[in-house]
């Protein structure tokens, strides 16, 4: 298994395949092991790099996750590019892992190519986004399927990460912190951003906010599958993987 050192903690990460790199971005109380049934579908045409976030997965863990979660993990991504001296790396990230991959682009655009952000609510949490996060983490905790996939990103301390976040999560809601350190007027890159009409879990008028993000920034693309649940990635498994290696390789 392969670290790296970030600020005195180790992040570990993953490199498979073959191609231009690909860093593909999980989102929170997921780990990198949620694309591992992905994989046959980009490293056949990507060298794709996997990571799990501090806190996360096989990585160090963290006493609290700060509130400005997104914001701070993409400064790991900056890290992890830096240190395997890639450059125009492409970003893939799926629900806060979108947010990661946005942040991460407006913050070195010079080491990113594109950017597909996937099932996230865009430029502010949905009202109802903290009563929502609370129902769904008080159903999961109990629900068994949902255990299981906690665990098999996490390990046994599953549940400690799980409240971790959702303390991170609920006071980033309650102070209306930026979720990204810039106006998307600043992001450079091509993003594409990519989600599910039938996602639950993302703000209802998902559709409307994708548009005015495309409106906003240089260079923007929407993608919308009919049906498929949340994230679409894993949700609309083949055709995602498809419209993204097709938005990568339109990007000059």
């Amino acid at each position: 298994m392969a670290y790296f050192t970030y600020q005195s903690k180790k992040i570990f990460y993953r490199e498979t395949g073959n191609g231009e790199p690909l860093m593909l971005l999980h989102g929170n109380t997921a780990s990198s092991v949620m694309f591992e049934m992905l994989l046959p579908l980009y490293q056949d045409n990507f060298k794709v790099i996997l990571m799990d976030f501090l806190g996360n997965g096989k990585s160090d863990r963290l006493d609290e996750f700060p509130a400005d979660v997104w914001m701070n993990q993409a400064k790991q991504v900056i890290g992890l590019i830096e240190h395997l001296k890639y450059q125009k790396v492409n970003l893939a990230g799926t629900s806060g892992g979108a947010w990661t991959a946005v942040n991460a682009a407006m913050e070195r655009p010079d080491l990113i190519k594109s950017v597909a952000a996937d099932s996230f609510d865009g430029r502010t949490l949905a009202d109802d986004f903290a009563e929502k996060l609370i129902a769904e983490r008080t159903f999961a905790k109990n629900d068994a399927s949902a255990r299981q996939f906690y665990e098999w990103c996490q390990g046994d301390d599953w549940e400690k990460v799980v409240d971790l976040d959702t303390k991170a999560l609920m006071e980033c809601a309650e102070r209306k912190l930026p979720l990204f350190q810039k106006s998307l007027d600043h992001l450079k890159v091509p993003v594409l951003f990519l989600g599910s009409l039938e996602d639950s879990m993302v703000r209802s008028n998902l559709a409307e906010e994708y548009e005015q993000m495309k409106r906003q920034v240089q260079n923007g693309h929407v993608y919308f599958f009919p049906t498929g649940g949340h994230p679409a990635i894993a949700s609309n498994a083949e055709a995602a993987a498809r419209i993204i290696a097709e938005f990568i390789n339109s990007v000059n």
